[in-house]
C-alpha cells in the first residue's frame, strides 16, 4: 500500500473503514487502525491517514522496541510533537486508547461464575494488567465457582514478586473461599511462565491437595493479554485435583 495515496483516492476495497465493515477490525493493521481515528493524513511528504498513522507507530517504536506498549501510556503532547498531528487527532487517539482500557478493564460483577479464564482475567485487569510493577493476585471463588471477590497479595520490583503458598491460602481461607484462581503480570508484557512461576504452582496445586481447596488455574497477565497455565502446560495432569 502507497502511504501517500489519499485515502479516498484508495479502491474501495482497501479503505481500512470498508475494510473494516466487510472483513472486521482484526483484519486491519494497527496503522489502518489508526487511520480511521485520524480521518485525514499530512505530515511530511503530505501523508495519507494510514500513512501518517505508520509514522506515529514508527515515532513510538523509538522509545520501546514495541510501539503499542509505548502508545499506552503515550499522553496528547507525545502525540502532538509528531508532524501532522494536532491536537484533534492527538484527543481522539488518547480517548480510543483510554476506552479500549476501560472495556478491558471491565470487572465481572460478583458472582459471576468463572468458568472461563478469560472471565478471571477481566476480574484482574485492573490490578494486574498494565502495572510496571509485578504483582500477585488471587480470585476467590465459591463451591459453584462463582465470583466472591479478588485479593492482591503482593507487589514485588519492576521485574519480580514473591509470594509463598500459606500467605495465598489465607487469603482464600479468610475470605470463605473453597476454590480459587492465582495469577500475576508480567510487566515486561512477556507471558511465558518462568521456572519459578512453574515451581510456585507445583507447590500451590500441593497445597490444594492437602486443604481441598483447589486452585482452578494460574494465569499470568501483561500488555492486554494473558495466559493460562492449566491450559498450557501438563502441571494439573501431574497433580490432579478435585475440580
Amino acid at each position: 500500500m502507497t502511504y501517500h495515496v489519499r485515502v479516498l483516492d484508495m479502491p474501495s476495497s482497501d479503505r481500512p473503514r470498508e475494510r473494516l465493515l466487510s472483513y472486521g477490525s482484526k483484519s486491519l493493521s494497527t496503522a489502518e487502525l489508526l487511520a480511521i481515528l485520524l480521518g485525514t493524513g499530512q505530515g511530511p511528504g503530505k501523508l495519507s491517514a494510514v500513512g501518517l498513522g505508520q509514522l506515529i507507530l514508527q515515532e513510538m517504536g523509538h522509545s520501546q522496541r514495541d510501539p503499542l506498549s509505548a502508545m499506552r501510556d503515550m499522553t496528547a503532547h507525545d502525540l502532538t510533537c509528531i508532524p501532522g498531528v494536532g491536537p484533534a487527532k492527538a484527543t481522539t487517539i488518547i480517548a480510543a486508547i483510554e476506552l479500549g482500557k476501560r472495556v478491558l478493564q471491565a470487572i465481572p460483577p460478583e458472582k459471576t461464575v468463572v468458568d472461563d479464564p478469560a472471565i478471571a482475567a477481566a476480574a484482574l485487569s485492573h490490578d494486574l494488567m498494565w502495572q510496571t510493577q509485578e504483582r500477585f493476585a488471587v480470585v476467590l471463588l465459591d463451591i459453584r465457582h462463582r465470583l466472591l471477590g479478588t485479593k492482591v497479595i503482593t507487589i514485588g520490583t519492576a521485574t519480580e514478586t514473591l509470594a509463598h503458598p500459606r500467605e495465598i491460602f489465607k487469603e482464600v481461607i479468610r475470605h470463605g473461599a473453597v476454590r480459587c484462581i492465582v495469577a500475576h503480570n508480567h510487566p515486561s508484557g512477556n507471558l511465558d511462565p518462568s521456572p519459578e512461576d512453574l515451581s510456585l504452582t507445583r507447590q500451590l496445586l500441593q497445597g490444594a491437595q492437602i486443604l481441598a481447596t483447589p486452585v482452578l488455574d494460574h494465569l499470568i497477565l501483561g500488555n492486554g493479554d494473558y495466559r493460562s497455565l492449566r491450559q498450557t502446560t501438563q502441571l494439573w495432569q501431574e497433580t490432579p485435583q478435585g475440580a
